[in-house]
């Protein structure tokens, strides 16, 4: 054997949504420092920064997180990336929702700045060919790739459009015209399953408010035209595709576009890396919080069937399944590694008078506000608490994913909330974390046994 990397063995630790805002290095509390040693043992380290990294140099957006009217302006000041390469993360995904809080300016600072910390980063570019493509980092285990995309459309039950785009969408660079700046999205939307009365009663409103008069020749965003044409028992109305049924369901479907152009990049660094991972910041509309949308769950096959080795889900804030498909382990979603939301240094103006607030008022006063001032908790539970997910690979095969979790200490102070340390073997956030993951992903046939406070993962 030449090469170290021929052995094909691998760890890839695995961590879900970093907001972060704050320094990691001062701290020195025992779990805290292991589980920062077991990210800098793995051979490489992936996590989301649901951030820009920058110091305000761009105009904020309309919204922050995408739509949200009380979201967080997710800044983090560009020292806290070396903050997060101390910590042992050595490769991120930029491809969320807060990727468009300060505008396609903020796409470009954002890069700036990792580029100059020599923090690998996929998802976002200065064009869409720039944003879909893999980052490759070279470890002694093998050369890595990394892919990273988000979903673009209805959140929650699908019901409601989310009043903005998630992200500022790329554009392609051509012979016309330059690229757009922004972030690899896929595009979904809602589908739902009605019954005859239903569907009968849509299509008499759609009628009598002249809706079917501006679907002739209307263009749609999602290409040619006749991917939205209507039968006897498919109806499109208010931009959301409507099937006849006995039930009534909600699904969802992704883009065929944006999909395959994933896809080529997949095959594309199938051939050109030893370790191919996806991220994906799936946000969509599902039947319940702890359903991964359909358009996911289909993605994240086909990646593995295209050559990726992981497939790393994360966007609803906390922990889904484990499926292990073809071999190979799809996350569909792990939950927050880093929330510390609250402690942005600043707000835009625009946030503040959304919540009553002024010239006078101050940060503290907008999360306050936000809060009901303390009546309204700080969210779930299970915002607060998640896992590192280590992955190993033995001879190409994988062997086994272990689940620390970790615990982000929800009832603390805001100065001091947010941070990852390894929860209490046997304690409450503990036992919470893994029996949830063994409950989530019994769904998709996986086994999850518990060993010293390990969710173990064999094959």
């Amino acid at each position: 054997m030449l090469y170290e990397s021929e052995s094909n063995d691998i760890q890839i630790a695995c961590t879900g949504e970093s907001l972060i805002s704050r320094g990691l290095s001062k701290f020195r509390e025992e779990r805290f420092l292991r589980m920062v040693q077991m990210l800098r043992d793995a051979d490489v380290a992936f996590t989301n920064a649901e951030c820009l990294f920058h110091n305000y140099e761009d105009h904020p957006n309309t919204v922050a997180g995408g739509g949200s009217a009380t979201g967080t302006y997710m800044a983090s000041h560009p020292r806290n990336i070396k903050e997060l390469q101390w910590a042992g993360i050595d490769v991120v995904a930029c491809a969320n929702n807060h990727g468009s809080d300060y505008g396609e300016g903020g796409v470009l600072t954002n890069i700036k700045y990792l580029d100059e910390a020599g923090m690998p980063h996929a998802g976002s570019g200065r064009n869409m060919a720039d944003a879909r493509s893999p980052v490759y980092l070279d470890t002694p285990k093998g050369r890595v790739a990394l892919i990273a995309a988000a979903d673009w459309g209805p959140r929650g039950r699908g019901g409601f459009p989310w009043p903005f785009p998630m992200g500022v969408m790329a554009g392609e660079q051509s012979s016309y015209s330059k690229g757009r700046p922004g972030y690899n999205l896929i595009r979904q939307r809602s589908v739902f399953t009605i019954d005859r009365e239903a569907f009968d009663a849509l299509r008499r409103l759609s009628k009598k408010l002249g809706f079917e008069e501006e679907k002739a020749g209307r263009h749609s965003l999602w290409g040619p035209l006749e991917r939205d044409q209507d039968t006897d028992t498919v109806f499109h109305f208010m931009d959301t595709k409507f099937v006849l049924g006995d039930r009534f369901s909600l699904s969802t479907i992704a883009n065929r576009d944006d999909v395959e152009a994933n896809l080529k990049w997949v095959r594309d660094a199938r051939r050109m890396a030893d370790w191919v991972l996806v991220s994906f910041h799936n946000h969509g509309a599902s039947p319940s919080p702890d359903e991964p949308s359909e358009h996911a769950k289909l993605f994240a096959r086909a990646c593995i069937e295209a050559g990726a080795d992981v497939f790393i889900g994360h966007g609803p804030h906390q922990d889904r399944g484990i499926e292990i498909y073809q071999g190979k382990p799809i996350f569909h979603s792990l939950g927050d590694f880093i929330l510390q939301n609250d402690t942005v240094q600043w707000a835009p103006y625009d946030a503040m008078t959304r919540l009553g607030l002024g010239w006078d008022n101050t940060p503290a006063d907008f999360y306050d506000a936000r809060a009901g001032n303390g009546t309204r908790g700080r969210g779930n539970p299970r915002n607060w608490e998640s896992a590192v997910a280590m992955v190993s690979f033995k001879g190409g095969r994988l062997k086994e994913v272990r689940l620390h979790p970790v615990d982000l200490g929800m009832d603390s102070p805001r100065g001091q909330r947010g941070r990852p340390l390894l929860a209490e073997p046997g304690g409450e956030v503990n036992n919470r974390v893994l029996e949830k993951f063994q409950q989530m992903s019994k769904p998709f046939g996986t086994e999850i046994k518990i060993e010293d406070g390990v969710g173990v993962i064999r094959l």
